[in-house]
């Protein structure tokens, strides 16, 4: 028997391999920041919203691994992309990678000095639920969608159509509005309500990148045009 068809491995062991290593980078970066600038591993909340958000993107990538797997190869190259645009090289990181990170190191250093007042406990199970909320939409608008790469681009090379089955039924970019909403919702289910300020500019940044993404797929994706006429709403149903 061939030596290279005893070790090679199989596609699904190399998928299996980079959602689990995905998974770790996703929870262990997070908690090093967070829990790292609290100074303290006894906080409850922090350790409800690392495990809520790392349980719903494995169970994403998992999803998307069986059914999607050409997604998980696309999302993995992200800025490698040279169809990108170039404000998108920039929102993207700011949106997805350094800002969420500086939201969570302000919470972790709110909660080392005390900087906030204390939170009604219906405040924090409301933020949990807002925060389960936004997972569950943005794991939805994921698995729904096999075109939601990492990047904005229109994915020519994928047979790129409009996907309006879902979430996207009800606005054209819950992925965003899920993400949305769990920023709103952890500084409040925390206790860390100065982490509201970088989760603001956040979300502005989101709002922006869906308004620049929005006129690329109108102007450059077939039957989008129609679809935003079908769907009128980007983010929140009824309002914007």
């Amino acid at each position: 028997m061939n030596r290279i068809s005893i070790y090679a491995e199989s596609p699904g062991t190399v998928g299996c391999r980079r959602v689990a290593g995905a998974t770790v980078i996703m929870f262990l970066l997070p908690a090093a920041v967070l829990l790292g600038a609290a100074g303290t591993m006894d906080w409850p909340m922090a350790w409800v919203y690392l495990g809520m958000t790392a349980a719903f993107g494995l169970v994403s990538r998992i999803i998307i691994m069986g059914e999607n797997p050409d997604l998980l190869a696309e999302r993995s190259r992200g800025l490698g992309r040279k169809d990108t645009p170039g404000w998108d090289r920039t929102l993207m990181p700011l949106t997805a990678i350094a800002g969420p990170l500086v939201m969570l190191l302000v919470a972790g250093l709110d909660k080392r000095f005390a900087g906030s007042p204390p939170i009604f406990l219906w405040m924090r199970l409301t933020g949990i639920a807002v925060l389960a909320a936004g997972c569950l939409i943005g794991t939805w608008a994921t698995v729904a969608n096999r075109y939601f790469s990492a990047v904005v681009r229109i994915q020519k090379d994928r047979g790129h159509e409009v996907v309006s089955s879902g979430p996207y039924r009800v606005v054209r970019h819950p992925g965003y509005a899920g993400a949305i909403a769990a920023h709103l919702a952890f500084p409040v289910m925390a206790g860390v309500l100065w982490a509201l300020v970088p989760a603001v500019i956040v979300i502005g940044l989101i709002v922006l990148r869906t308004v620049l993404e929005d006129r690329i797929l109108r102007e450059q994706l077939e039957g989008y045009w129609e679809y935003s006429r079908r769907v009128r709403f980007r983010l929140l149903p009824g309002i914007w």
